[in-house]
């Protein structure tokens, strides 16, 4: 595998995205994969989308990301406290590069022989081949109720990502309560940077994590 920097829920936060990506030690050549939620709630969603673009990187849609989407034409109307401001000043470039976005990414195996990567904004229903999860679960799913039922709600003692067989290794982001994840077959990666915490990547095939503080807290929910 070429070497890869998987970057959870960036949620506008451009300046940190780039302050990350040079303490990755980001150079050309280096594949940059995007956990979904480039937008909303932060400072810059533009400016995420426009980087990502300009410079190449993948990414996977995230619920903020469709939720633009689907409102794109909504961005000049009042809406509450200014929360869809920021789809106004997306360009038509931003639009058509979110709107190819796919649900998850296969990476392949960070060394042969090894279990391939997947990379999804919130998650796999466990049991469910890939093929048939549902757009809802991978674009929201946190948790598996105790009936087995998958849900987007916070059951803190029942992540999803705690019953997931493999062999597969999922990194994903969506679940920023529950911070940096690491369970035997996957990985969460949203650890809150919009929150005033730390935007947090991944590195393959090294398996390195790197971690940077957020320069300041810009939403609170």
């Amino acid at each position: 595998m070429q070497r890869t920097i998987i970057v959870g829920d960036i949620h506008g936060c451009a300046d940190e995205l780039q302050l990350l990506l040079r303490r990755c030690g980001h150079v050309k050549g280096d594949r940059v994969i995007l956990a979904g939620d480039l937008v909303a709630k932060g400072p810059d969603s533009q400016g995420v989308v426009q980087f990502a673009r300009e410079t190449g990187a993948l990414a996977v849609v995230g619920n903020h990301d469709a939720f633009a989407i689907a409102h794109r034409h909504e961005g000049h109307k009042p809406s509450h406290q200014g929360r869809r401001s920021y789809i106004a000043t997306l360009h038509a470039e931003d639009w058509e590069y979110l709107q190819a976005l796919p649900l998850y990414l296969r990476l392949g195996p960070a060394k042969p022989g090894e279990p391939e990567y997947l990379v999804v904004h919130a998650g796999f229903a466990p049991g469910v081949p890939l093929d048939k999860q549902k757009r809802e679960h991978l674009l929201s799913l946190r948790s598996i109720a105790d009936t087995g039922e998958p849900t987007s709600r916070l059951l803190l003692h029942y992540p999803w990502a705690a019953r997931w067989p493999g062999p597969e290794k999922v990194v994903f982001g969506h679940d920023a309560v529950r911070g940096l994840q690491r369970w035997p077959h996957a990985l969460g990666i949203d650890t809150g940077c919009v929150y005033g915490r730390l935007l947090t990547a991944l590195i393959l095939p090294e398996g390195e994590l790197v971690q940077l503080a957020a320069l300041r807290r810009y939403a609170s929910r």
